[in-house]
């Protein structure tokens, strides 16, 4: 029997050429739903790259930060320690006090020698004035030429106040740092904030200089006094 021929319209509804054409729908159906994820997912991937950028910025800025501020804490912490010295040794040692009483003691002994010498001084004057007034000739010019060396004496003694002045300054310049020094002590917590900070290491006094404690401030006691230093002579 010849087989039957299949006519073209046929061929076009049979079950192969209709899976072909589901398969083709079905692809173009997965890859329009590809481009659109891919679309959704192009701003998202631009805004995590920019998301991760901001976040290492941010990471390196931390970093410089953190160099920052350990730098400043060492800062702090030695400065904690130059404190912690400049109070302990004062406290020991008195050194900041004495080197004051000393500068004191300076400005009163030159004040009392330098009213020893003007009252020297003008009682010179005095009796040259007298003796001028007695005697003629040389002898004149020689008592005038005392009274004008007594002139240079008391203009020379005016030394004593500028160096009261100027030691005044330089005590009020270390009360002022004392001070400070005592306002920062009291910002950081007080004294007991201070005892764990290991203090530097003042170098030792040696020889001569270990032995020299004088002279002696006034009403200073535990010293030995000028006259019985004499007596001891006597």
């Amino acid at each position: 029997m010849t087989p039957r021929k299949s006519f073209r319209i046929e061929a076009h509804r049979s079950p192969d050429a209709m899976g072909d054409a589901t398969d083709a729908r079905r692809h173009a159906e997965i890859m329009e739903a590809i481009a659109s994820l891919r679309e959704l997912l192009e701003p998202a991937h631009k805004v995590s790259h920019s998301l991760l950028e901001e976040h290492r910025r941010d990471m390196q800025e931390a970093l410089r930060l953190k160099v920052e501020l350990d730098a400043i804490s060492d800062a702090i912490q030695r400065t904690k320690q130059e404190i912690a010295t400049l109070h302990y040794a004062g406290v020991r040692g008195r050194e900041m006090a004495r080197a004051t009483d000393e500068l004191g003691a300076i400005v009163m002994g030159t004040e009392a020698a330098t009213n020893t010498i003007l009252a020297a001084s003008e009682r010179i004057d005095e009796l040259a004035g007298n003796l001028a007034a007695r005697v003629s000739g040389d002898d004149r010019e020689i008592a005038r030429e005392i009274c004008d060396q007594v002139i240079s004496i008391f203009e020379a003694c005016n030394f004593q106040d500028i160096t009261g002045q100027r030691i005044g300054k330089v005590v009020g310049a270390m009360r002022f740092v004392d001070e400070r020094v005592r306002q920062m002590i009291e910002i950081w917590g007080g004294l007991e904030s201070f005892k764990e900070i290991a203090t530097l290491d003042l170098p030792e006094q040696s020889g001569d200089r270990a032995l020299l404690n004088g002279p002696a401030l006034e009403n200073e006691s535990g010293c030995t006094s000028q006259s019985e230093i004499d007596a001891l002579f006597g």
